[in-house]
């Protein structure tokens, strides 16, 4: 493919944003009050006389083009994230926007410009998993920040390609800001977070986005914000956006959330005071129809045409950016046809995600499955459930393959493997004939696949099992399937679980019961081919976690608080099951050498990786930062994290391979963030943690290998 003619996921030159302002003003001066206001909407009218066709912005790809028939399903984003691999996300979305420019053109052949059938992807979701009890967590990367911006910086890389002036397709950095559940209360909710967490936890990925990724489009959440409605914040959307990070994209509302202004926050009185409060703030584009009453808010002076027009020239510049408003001629995307849908490339780019997303997080000796096993029992309620690998905002594919499918089609001729479901996802079976058990007495190993589906957590309209909107109140596995897996483990047959889910569970039973035990997340079409192969070891798997897993609910503060004190791997002070960043091989691996150098104010560091064992295999390298003792006095009441991801370099080394790492620290990297919500330099003298999962006894008592340790002295002047 050629390489776009700027770098991947910037705007094109100055000059070339300037022409589409021009551009934009000129069309915008040539249309009346009611045009102007009708392009403000998610499904915007055509305009014959100017030459501007029908086009609805409403499109999705979290893991794939969704909603708009046959894609290829990649894992869920939490999955990906698992991944660590920044570039392997880069690739994904290449391919996503390739399938949506080719899904575009084909619709708009056929006459069909409607809904999913747009080059505006409201994706990615870079909103901070906090509380592992949020549904949606599962659309996110994550619990840190400095891992989500990274990841969504390649994602929007790969989806923002650049041709000949020409952007494949728009991402969207979303849900701004401070979102993360409850599912419940999300259209009434104030989010109440200090400065320190605002800048600290909550900001960081969106102004990654916003200043290096030059993302096309922002989000605004349903909730407000210390006060103010997140979809017509002045502080967020103003001051911040704008203002500070420099924002030269549109700004869209979450869908009817400008409704929920005088519905249910109760910040106006009526749609049309809603529409001036929005538009006014910045929001340029509604979701929904409330925007509808524009003209009106205008023609009753609660809102000025001014602002209308400056809206409609920021819709109009994407429009042009993505070709929108020319014919398919000189269009360098439109090449793209539908044989890329779906296409084996991106059937095997799945897999290899899927793969590399899965995380081991026990292994007894069990795994990989050797030439003596002859009996093989596949059990529980997720073997066969396709609602296993989607997770949610997925597209339709042709050919997906389940674990127990994946089994199938890889088993030696000659092996003997039985299924039956054994257990309900969410509830007691209720025929006492049980032959479940008897059957994995005989067997020479049981793969039992439990854990959670979309039906269970999610979007608050989606997982309609949820008695919670698609929240969960308690993380551990549902009673059936715990009582369940007590049973099997009576049989004395060695035991493998893999989980499904979107989220950590807190199962420190399940973790002594089981002989080995996998996350295998929302795993996508080739799930079960991927589950499969790492099964029998045709692959090593590499997976880390992208969140903390705690060993009970209890653990954590109150799900409604925003504070980040006693949260995530960063601020929590007890002992995790699993700690963030884990995740085993099923070859050995050692750390040595590690060398810290100065130059500039900006600080390298350099070690050895080494696959001390005998098999191939891929390792996320990660690299953490412990502040000084001295922190807290530096900060003056702000908490100190315990550490904080800095660096990741993914390595693949054959077995008794290595190989040098480096990575680069800057100042930045050394600086904490104050009351206040500024970053602060803080002298005194940092650990560099370079390691297979976060600093901490817990991952070596788990089988991490050691990691290593190195220090970096900082004056007092950043």
């Amino acid at each position: 493919m050629k390489k776009p003619d700027t770098p991947a996921g910037e705007t094109a030159q100055p000059q070339q944003n300037r022409t589409r302002g021009i551009r934009a003003r000129e069309i915008r001066a040539n249309m009346t009050l009611q045009e102007k206001t009708s392009q403000l909407l998610h499904e915007s009218p055509a305009i014959p006389r100017l030459g501007i066709p029908a086009y609805n912005w409403w499109n999705e790809c979290l893991h794939g083009v969704a909603r708009a028939g046959r894609a290829t399903i990649f894992p869920q984003a939490i999955g990906l994230a698992a991944t660590f691999d920044e570039g392997l996300l880069e690739r994904i979305a290449r391919a996503i926007s390739d399938e949506g420019r080719a899904k575009h053109h084909a619709a708009v052949a056929s006459g069909n410009r409607g809904q999913y059938r747009g080059l505006t992807f409201w994706t990615p979701n870079v909103n901070i998993f906090r509380d592992p009890r949020w549904g949606r967590g599962q659309e996110t990367y994550g619990e840190d920040p400095w891992l989500t911006a990274q990841l969504g910086l390649a994602f929007v890389r790969g989806i923002q390609e650049v041709r000949d002036g020409v952007l494949k397709a728009a991402a969207c950095a979303k849900h701004y800001a401070v979102h993360s559940g409850p599912e419940s209360e999300r259209h009434t909710f104030d989010a109440r977070v200090s400065q320190h967490d605002l800048w600290d936890t909550y900001l960081p990925a969106f102004e990654a986005l916003v200043r290096t990724g030059k993302v096309e489009a922002v989000m605004g959440a349903y909730n407000r914000v210390n006060g103010e409605p997140a979809c017509a914040s002045p502080t967020l959307l103003g001051t911040i956006l704008r203002e500070t990070w420099g924002f030269q994209g549109h700004v869209v509302s979450d869908c009817w959330a400008i409704r929920d202004f005088h519905e249910n926050h109760h910040v106006t009185r009526t749609p049309q005071e809603s529409v001036a409060l929005a538009i006014q703030q910045g929001c340029d584009l509604n979701c929904g129809c409330t925007f509808g009453h524009a003209a009106e808010a205008v023609e009753a002076g609660l809102l000025s045409e001014e602002a209308v027009d400056l809206a409609v020239e920021r819709l109009l510049q994407t429009r042009i950016y993505l070709g929108l408003l020319d014919g398919p001629e000189g269009n360098p995307w439109s090449n793209l046809s539908l044989e890329v849908v779906n296409s084996s490339p991106h059937r095997e780019l799945a897999r290899k995600a899927a793969v590399q997303s899965l995380v081991l997080l026990k292994n007894d000796g069990v795994l990989p499955l050797g030439p003596g096993i002859r009996r093989m029992y596949v059990t529980g309620p997720n073997a066969f459930n396709p609602e296993a690998l989607l997770g949610n905002y997925y597209g339709m594919s042709s050919r997906v393959v389940t674990p127990l499918e994946g089994i199938a089609g890889r088993i030696p001729e000659g092996v003997t493997v039985d299924y039956r479901k054994g257990a309900l996802l969410d509830r007691d079976k209720e025929n006492p004939v049980d032959w479940a058990i008897f059957e994995a007495g005989s067997m020479d190993v049981t793969i039992a696949f439990l854990g959670l589906d979309s039906t269970l957590e999610g979007e608050e309209g989606d997982a309609i099992a949820s008695r919670h909107k698609g929240d969960r109140e308690d993380l551990g596995l549902p009673q059936g399937q715990l009582d369940f897996v007590r049973r099997l483990k009576e049989t004395g047959t060695p035991l493998v679980v893999v989980l499904t889910g979107g989220s950590a569970f807190a199962v420190p039973e399940l973790h002594d019961l089981a002989d080995a035990l996998i996350m295998s997340w929302y795993p996508g079409e080739e799930g079960g081919t991927a589950i499969a192969r790492v099964l029998f070891g045709d692959e090593s798997p590499s997976g880390a976690l992208p969140v903390t897993w705690y060993r009970r609910t209890a653990d954590l503060p109150p799900y409604q608080e925003y504070a980040m004190e006693g949260r995530t791997y960063r601020y929590f002070r007890g002992e995790p099951l699993y700690p963030f960043g884990f995740g085993l091989s099923y070859t050995t691996w050692a750390f040595s050498e590690l060398v810290v150098t100065s130059r500039a104010g900006d600080y390298t560091l350099t070690c050895t990786v080494t696959n001390s064992g005998q098999r191939d295999g891929a390792l996320p390298v990660q690299l953490y930062l412990t502040p000084p003792d001295t922190a807290a006095d530096t900060l003056k009441g702000a908490p100190v994290p315990e550490a904080s991801l800095r660096g990741l370099r993914r390595v693949e080394l054959d077995a008794g391979e290595s190989r040098g790492v480096t990575f680069t620290i800057t100042a930045e990297d050394l600086a904490l963030v104050d009351t206040e919500g500024k970053r602060v330099s803080v002298p005194g003298r940092w650990t560099a943690h370079v390691g297979a999962c976060s600093p901490g006894r817990r991952g070596i008592e788990l089988g991490a290998p050691e990691g290593i340790q190195g220090s970096i002295d900082v004056g007092n002047v950043v």
